[in-house]
């Protein structure tokens, strides 16, 4: 069995970095309670400019960068899918509503024939 890869923060300039991010993102949260007397505007103002720079932090760490290019690889395997056509899509999806409807058609008539054998013969509740 391969063990699973555990990445690290490994450079202090990495950790500091994140550390930073982290109290930017609680510096943006206090803005916004603290600056609530000023009016919306310097709250929202105050809280989103927060977490642009924390945004900013992270992005130039080692995680962040790892982070964009997965989001590159990933974009790059989506384009590799092939989508079904419209017609194919539309079939697929009559075929599902058909079975649970014949599911939930069988599901009751189920329950109803235990319903009745139980109830009504086996225990007699219903005469």
């Amino acid at each position: 069995m391969a063990n699973p890869q555990v990445e690290t923060v490994s450079t202090g300039a990495d950790k500091v970095k994140l550390t930073a991010a982290a109290v930017l993102v609680v510096l943006a949260l206090a803005a916004f309670y603290l600056l609530s007397k000023q009016g919306p505007v310097a709250q929202w103002g105050g809280l989103l400019a927060g977490l642009a720079i924390a945004i900013v932090v992270f992005f130039t760490s080692e995680p962040g960068k790892a982070l964009i290019a997965f989001g590159r690889d990933t974009l790059k395997e989506v384009k590799k899918v092939v989508w079904p056509a419209r017609k194919e899509a539309i079939q697929m999806t009559a075929y599902v509503f058909v079975f649970v409807l014949v599911m939930a058609v069988f599901l009751w008539l189920t329950d109803k024939t235990l319903e009745w054998l139980f109830y009504d013969l086996i225990l007699g509740w219903r005469k």
